[in-house]
């Protein structure tokens, strides 16, 4: 096999160049850097350790897990991830035949006495005895498959559920900073940091946002390059230093899922969320994948964060994916 850069592999498995260069710096896989070539690409080793992830990711592992089970030669440790892992599933699904249960015996009950004149939905004892022993959070597969086309499949049906909420972010001014190279992201924060700090911008505006979006995505530019915007939400009659630039957001309707660094590959099942939606279709940028269709991701405390001179576990790593959206029909 060729080796292939990282905007085939991208392509090929869905998988960002972002989570990929994650997935370099954890060591859980690792590209070919030669002399006299700009960009790194990846071997059969590397691409089958990346087959390895995706699957297991798939499986609900957590890449920490991960990390553990590919290089476990013994397979001891990996043994007892994945019973720990069947344990919780059990766990869920024991509570959504609970559920089940209750619901089908308020179903049969409402067939029953739907038609009595006194009937009252609100008085069924049962109902309300049962529900309030009830807490559950999680979602969870049924049952485990073998093939990649039925775990896909429950990982649309996962889709359906997801915790999305819809968000009218309001018209607003940032301070903005834009990277172009092979790993823009590393870098582009730091203007916007140091600016933060000079200006002691949280204390000026708490409320202060933190968003980033690719510009332009990964694969227009030649040599594996790419571009990263990031914006910091300031006061109107703010100044803004070089080389960072002032721009104002119309503001707009999104779609918003929160997510954990890195699990950017959710990108894709909010997409699908939108899709399926009844009331709701995608809305984006004209200019498409130049600005990742004018989508945006939040780095949840990032101000704070900054503001405070990164102390440990200052940054929560949780992210807002926003997704832009219109009501059908518009």
């Amino acid at each position: 096999m060729e080796n292939l850069t990282i905007s085939q592999v991208s392509k090929s498995f869905g998988v960002t160049p972002r989570m990929l260069r994650h997935y370099e710096k954890m060591g859980l896989i690792t590209p070919i850097r030669r002399e006299g070539y700009a960009y790194r690409t990846y071997d059969e080793t590397a691409v089958r350790r990346l087959q390895q992830i995706v699957i297991l990711r798939k499986l609900r592992i957590s890449l920490k897990d991960i990390s553990v089970i590919l290089d476990d030669s013994k397979y001891t440790a990996t043994l007892e991830i994945l019973r720990k892992s069947i344990s919780e599933l059990d766990e869920e699904i024991n509570a959504l035949d609970v559920i089940r249960s209750i619901i089908k015996g308020f179903a049969e009950r409402l067939e029953e006495n739907r038609l009595k004149a006194n009937f009252d939905l609100l008085e069924d004892k049962q109902l309300i005895e049962l529900s309030e022993t009830l807490s559950l959070s999680k979602n969870t597969l049924k049952e485990e498959r073998s093939t990649m086309s039925d775990l896909n499949n429950a990982n649309e049906t996962l889709t359906k559920q997801l915790p999305v909420r819809i968000v009218m972010l309001p018209p607003f001014t940032v301070a903005s900073n834009h990277v172009i190279g092979k790993d823009p992201e590393e870098t582009v924060g730091d203007e916007i940091d140091k600016f933060i700090r000079e200006k002691k911008l949280y204390e000026i505006k708490p409320d202060s946002r933190y968003f980033g979006f690719n510009h332009p995505n990964p694969g227009i530019l030649p040599n594996d390059e790419h571009g990263y915007e990031v914006w910091v939400t300031i006061p109107d009659d703010m100044e803004v230093p070089a080389p960072l630039t002032k721009k104002h957001f119309d503001g707009g309707l999104f779609a918003v899922l929160a997510i954990k660094f890195p699990e950017f590959q959710y990108w894709g099942e909010l997409e699908s969320w939108v899709k399926e939606s009844p009331d709701y279709d995608l809305n984006y940028s004209e200019l498409g994948l130049e600005i990742m269709g004018g989508c945006l991701e939040e780095h949840l405390n990032w101000v704070y964060s900054s503001h405070m001179g990164w102390p440990e576990n200052g940054i929560t790593n949780q992210l807002d994916l926003f997704m832009p959206i219109k009501k059908r029909g518009e």
